[in-house]
């Protein structure tokens, strides 16, 4: 078996599989665009779901259909049922992100031809020996009523020469595959390879290791044989057609080709892996604690480079707080076992684009985008971590453990992992509440379950009646809004009903554009159409209630002012982003738009907030164009590699057919694919009027905007809003200067207002200091309530009361916010009682703060706690004086 390079083994099996006539198809972002089932893409199959499920009838290229494909597809698996985070780096075989190689079959080829090819890959072109290699197939189960999946043990015996004692069976777990909660799904045979060395099989047959996690007997190839769509009740329905899908692991691949014991081992991580060592001054194979953060950062970056690269940035929410966690995760073992204080993480990113630019390009075409987005995101985490260390010293602080919400807060809020906290604990003599710890983070992976499943609309799975029986659908709402049509299908749905035409003028929600809302009406009954949704079989039109009789034309009528008004806010994200490239950039590209009636958002990558003069220009630029009134020039129908040749600004991430509509508004300025409704000219859109910038996620911004009717009535209200502050103010010569007189004068009223609150506070201060109460030993206890102060007001007393007396002193202060229902309080403790009888202000405030309804902390000299019980401020002076004496005793 001579060694192999990944890049030709990647080739190879592509060319084998076009030798069998397949198609070459190029993978799927990582994201699904238009899935809402899938957190991220988890397997190759799912961008051919569709196919799968009947609503095609293959892969379409150049106009021709497919039966037969071949691909290797990029896939992330990090959350539901297919989640292999915790082991990655721990072991050299999981990885979040990884490379699917598969083949094929659209209701053509079945069981007999993939398992025969399968072979005749590894083992007569790869020359494989036979004796490592072991199949597995599904043993049957009760609940789903399968049986045995003998057909494939028949076909394993027929088409190869593997050995009877090889051919495995195991439960569903194992060999029945399933892409989520619903979907394709069906039964599988997988393909495991025993690498451990001649004396250890001969010790122990490989059979006993099979899905053992062994790293050394490990699985390389599934071959799906898809029949069933699990449903959501759980029940299986069989599919209209049988599939093919198969999922070769390429880096596991790759190490058994290369001779390697480890993926990480391979040419795929050997770049990586020397880039992180020379960052770090370290060496990979020397040390396994290193040897893991390497693993982990080498893995990670490629899971959060081609997330970003294909339209996730890390957030707070969805794919996007993934994505975050796995960066902090690298971030974490860089600062921890590799001392990696400063930013490197987005210094990997150059050599992966380099490495995957013949085949992934999306990597090395965004490759400063993406670089600033994650250096962005560290930049904040190692702050974020820094704070999360000094927190813990001041968790630490007198105290014997550190408990488990204590160490949840630093795990979820800072991005400790328990075993630093534990080290860092261990350091200062302290035990962490590690069970505590682990039903927080359980609590926690509950609610991220619940948060994290993308579920189909189940009342999409109601049936459909049908009317009409024909496959026609032809959407006419480029070129009018009314349209004759004929039902073709109907639901009955819970609130709202469902309707399928074979025309219609109405656009269905995409590209960021909401659908049209209108009537459907025959003369006689008249349906309101509040929402439109694309299918296969056509748009689905959401509406209040179903004809008694759907027979017959139907007039389908779009409310044109709405559209109007959409249309306009639709062309003005085409002018706005050719202006946004044009003041800030090439590196400007489109991560996601809202498109309405009233308004329009455009989310774009820049890495920095826009200025105010940027703002100014580019909303000047959007104007100026729209008074030059520039005609639309529309194209329908041109073919991609046409578009491309052209310069059309295309999305990353999108999937485009082979023809194309492009929208040009001035052949240097705006030319786009899109497949949206426009404005005729831009002087149709008459103003353009920018509301806000802001973040929407690192490395992209976000603009807000308003034209045509909605930024007239804004413009109305503005100028409604100024005469009656000119009403108000007065005539005058200059309204913001008078405003801003106003503004001082009221600050210098508020000033002198607080001089004299701290004046009679100071003044109640003395008083309460001259009614101390002194207790039995030599103690004096100045405590009382302090009206209309503030936290920040008891604060400064509290300073004030450590200068007043130096000696033998506590002070607590108390005021109380009815209207809020909230109560403040305040402890000082002069130095001398700290250091002798070891009582504390921030041990005392958490004392007095749970009996507040609340808790604080702080300094050991001075210390707030705060609280939702007011009503019990009196209480809790009454009980002060046994409280102190105590906390003295015990000191």
């Amino acid at each position: 078996m001579s060694h192999k390079s990944s890049a030709q083994i990647r080739q190879e099996f592509l060319e084998f599989f076009e030798e069998k006539q397949h198609l070459q198809v190029p993978s799927a972002p990582v994201a699904p665009k238009d899935d809402p089932t899938l957190l991220f893409t988890n397997a190759g199959m799912n961008q051919f779901k569709p196919i799968f499920l009947g609503e095609q009838p293959g892969y379409k290229k150049d106009g021709e259909t497919w039966k037969r494909a071949v691909d290797s597809q990029r896939c992330i698996r990090v959350s539901g049922k297919h989640n292999d985070l915790e082991e990655v780096g721990r072991d050299t075989y999981h990885h979040t992100l990884f490379e699917m190689l598969g083949n094929w079959s659209f209701g053509d080829y079945f069981k007999r031809e993939a398992i025969r090819w399968a072979w005749e890959l590894l083992v007569d072109r790869w020359e494989l020996d036979p004796d490592r290699l072991y199949a597995t197939v599904f043993e049957g189960d009760e609940d789903d009523g399968l049986p045995v999946d003998q057909e494939s043990i028949d076909l394993w015996k027929e088409e190869t020469n593997i050995a009877e004692d090889h051919i495995l069976k195991f439960d569903k777990t194992d060999n029945f595959w399933e892409m989520g909660e619903t979907g394709p799904c069906g039964p599988c045979s997988e393909v495991h390879v025993d690498l451990r060395p001649d004396e250890e099989r001969a010790q122990k047959r490989g059979a006993e290791l099979v899905n053992m996690d062994d790293p050394k007997v490990m699985e390389i190839w599934n071959l799906v044989f898809i029949q069933f769509n699990r449903q959501p009740d759980g029940s299986l329905e069989k599919l209209p057609a049988q599939h093919v899908d198969t999922g070769m692991g390429f880096e596991r691949m790759c190490a058994v080709l290369q001779g390697k014991r480890s993926n990480y081992d391979t040419d795929l991580f050997e770049p990586l892996l020397d880039k992180i060592g020379s960052l770090a001054e370290v060496t990979y194979g020397e040390d396994e604690q290193t040897d893991i953060a390497m693993r982990v950062i080498a893995d990670h970056i490629r899971a959060v480079s081609f997330s970003v690269a294909d339209g996730v940035s890390p957030g707070n929410d969805g794919r996007g707080y993934v994505v975050r966690r796995i960066l902090r995760r690298a971030i974490r073992y860089g600062w921890d076992q590799l001392n990696l204080k400063e930013p490197f993480f987005h210094r990997l990113v150059p050599v992966l684009a380099k490495q995957f630019s013949d085949v992934f390009p999306v990597l090395i075409q965004q490759q400063e985008y993406v670089e600033n987005v994650v250096r962005a995101e560290e930049e904040s985490f190692l702050n974020t971590l820094g704070q999360g260390i000094q927190l813990f010293e001041e968790m630490a602080e007198n105290k014997d453990h550190i408990t488990g919400e204590e160490a949840f807060k630093l795990h979820d809020t800072y991005g400790f992992p328990i075993d630093l906290t534990q080290l860092m604990a261990r350091e200062r003599g302290l035990e962490v509440d590690v069970e505590g710890f682990r039903a927080r983070m359980k609590e926690q992976k509950e609610r991220a379950r619940a948060a994290g499943k993308f579920n189909v609309d189940q009342s999409s799975q109601k049936e459909w009646i049908t009317v009409t029986d024909s496959d026609e659908f032809e959407f006419t709402g480029y070129d009018e809004c009314s349209t004759e049509a004929h039902i073709k299908a109907l639901r009955k749905g819970e609130g709202r009903h469902a309707i399928i035409l074979d025309r219609t003028p109405f656009y269905a929600e995409s590209g960021g554009q909401v659908a049209d809302t209108g009537i459907i009406s025959n003369g006689e009954e008249h349906l309101r159409v509040s929402d439109v949704k694309k299918s296969p079989d056509g748009y689905i039109h959401y509406v209040d209630s179903l004809p008694k009789n759907p027979e017959g034309v139907w007039q389908a009528m779009v409310d044109e002012e709405r559209r109007r008004e959409i249309r306009k806010h639709h062309t003005a994200t085409h002018l706005v982003h050719a202006a946004l490239k044009k003041v800030l950039g090439d590196h400007v590209a489109q991560k996601g738009s809202l498109v309405d009636e009233n308004h329009l958002r455009f989310d774009f990558s820049h890495f920095e907030q826009i200025t105010s003069d940027q703002l100014k220009e580019i909303e000047e630029i959007v104007n100026e164009k729209i008074q030059r009134n520039i005609a639309k020039d529309e194209q329908r129908a041109v073919p991609i590699d046409e578009a491309r040749e052209r310069g059309a600004t295309m999305l990353f991430g999108e999937k485009y057919g082979d023809k194309v509509r492009v929208i040009t508004f001035g052949p240097e300025y705006s030319m786009e694919l899109c497949g949206g409704t426009h404005v005729d000219a831009t002087g149709e859109i008459g103003y353009f009027r920018l509301l806000n910038e802001s973040s929407a996620a690192a490395g992209v911004r976000r603009i807000e905007a308003k034209v045509g009717k909605s930024a007239d009535q804004l413009l109305r209200s503005e100028f409604n809003l100024v005469q009656q502050i000119r009403s108000e103010v007065g005539q005058s010569e200059d309204l913001v200067k008078d405003i801003h007189q106003l503004i001082e004068d009221r600050k210098a009223l508020e000033r002198e207002v607080e001089k004299l609150q701290h004046q009679q506070s100071a003044s109640k201060l003395s008083a309460l200091f001259s009614a101390a109460v002194e207790l039995e030993n030599g103690t004096r206890l100045v405590h009382g309530e302090i009206e209309q102060a503030d936290m920040d007001l008891l604060k400064q007393l509290g300073y004030d009361a450590l200068e007043k007396q130096k000696e033998a002193t506590i002070t607590v202060l108390g005021a109380k916010d009815e209207a809020e229902g909230k109560v403040y309080i305040v402890a000082a403790v002069t130095d001398d009682l700290i250091q002798e009888k070891g009582v504390k202000a921030g041990t005392l405030v958490g004392q007095l703060g749970n009996m507040l309804g609340g808790g604080g902390g702080g300094q050991p000299d001075l210390a707030t706690a705060g609280g939702r019980k007011p009503e019990k401020l009196a209480e809790m002076f009454d009980k002060l004086p046994a409280i102190i004496e105590k906390a003295l005793e015990e000191g």
